[in-house]
């Protein structure tokens, strides 16, 4: 059995850093593993321009820990007055590496989303021209749409409307949740990938809901049946270029989780390279692992594989901490259910 495991140093392609006191707190968990993620830009309020993106990025820079090897790779948050020239100089500087759609609604401060996609479309003609990709969260808001079916409908009512429209545009399909996203994406022919989560590699909506609710497990996209967690975790074991990893790890502290209408999100920062090591090991598939989270996403977003490296060792279950600190309140660790037998030694 395979002890230990030397790969190029894992990316991050979905990830939410916030701001302030929780930003000080979370970005050591992701900077300790991970050696680029792209940034969420679902503040309050958003981010929107490249002027936004500039001063946030220096935010980050600034709560970088001492000797950290970590790049934040940033985004703009799309709204219906975006203007196309702004993104495209925010991308030829360097500064930006991708623009997030929101559905309006759709998740954690996102009501500065898109409710008319034709209002957009200059945004993504301009960013189809320029090799720019744009990241979308799918899922449908409509009141109608049952929330375990939004991503699907999300596909047949405006993704694939938006990519025949704009055939060039590329697209990253954001925390698939489906075996419906997962056969849209190996049906492309070019021009789409998509993120997959730690936690929706593990977890099925049984674990949010039997036995009592468990806040710490519940996210957008919420987690579906087994049939799709199935579906995923094959997804992201084949070794298909168009599936990698983005944790959407979301930091919420507790009391904003443990309530009457708890917050949406599960942070998984601290152990999620560890955690993917043991679903690959579970799937028989280890010899892929490094494609998942350190290969295919750099090549999607056209950057060079890292050249520092990471090692995993399998030993005796490791234990990771409940709760991390911020200055806004502790902050819950996704606990897998399982034990988990890798952590990352060097």
């Amino acid at each position: 059995m395979t002890q230990s495991l030397t790969i190029p140093r894992p990316d991050d392609w979905h990830l939410h850093l916030r701001d302030g006191a929780m930003l000080k707190a979370v970005l050591p968990e992701t900077a300790r593993h991970f050696g680029r993620a792209i940034i969420m830009p679902n503040l309050v309020p958003p981010v929107v321009t490249a002027a936004d993106a500039a001063a946030y990025k220096a935010r980050i820079m600034a709560a970088m820990p001492e000797g950290a090897d970590f790049t934040p790779l940033m985004t703009l948050y799309l709204t219906e007055e975006t203007d196309p020239a702004d993104v495209a100089v925010a991308a030829s500087e360097g500064l930006v590496h991708a623009v997030k759609l929101y559905p309006a609604g759709a998740t954690t401060n996102s009501a500065s989303g898109v409710r008319d996609f034709d209002k957009v479309r200059p945004v993504f003609e301009r960013m189809a021209e320029i090799g720019l990709p744009l990241c979308v969260h799918g899922e449908v808001t409509d009141s109608e749409v049952d929330i375990f079916d939004r991503e699907a409908v999300f596909i047949d009512r405006v993704l694939d409307p938006i990519r025949r429209a704009v055939p060039e545009l590329r697209v990253v399909m954001e925390h698939v949740t489906t075996s419906n996203a997962v056969d849209y994406v190996t049906s492309a022919e070019a021009g789409l990938g998509a993120t997959i989560t730690a936690h929706h590699l593990i977890i099925n909506r049984n674990h949010i809901l039997v036995g009592g609710i468990r806040p710490h497990y519940y996210c957008l996209p919420v987690a579906k049946r087994e049939s799709h967690r199935l579906a995923l975790v094959q997804a992201a074991t084949s070794g298909d270029p168009r599936f990698f990893l983005g944790t959407d790890s979301a930091p919420h502290v507790d009391p904003a989780k443990e309530c009457g209408c708890g917050c949406a999100g599960c942070f998984t920062a601290t152990n999620a390279i560890p955690l993917m090591a043991e679903v690959f090991e579970r799937a028989g598939a280890l010899d892929k692992l490094d494609g998942f989270v350190s290969r295919h996403g750099a090549a999607f977003y056209r950057l060079p594989v890292s050249a520092s490296t990471i090692t995993l060792t399998r030993g005796d279950a490791t234990t990771f901490p409940a709760k991390i600190e911020s200055g806004d309140g502790p902050v819950t660790v996704f606990d897998p259910g399982f034990p988990v037998h890798w952590t990352v030694t060097g």
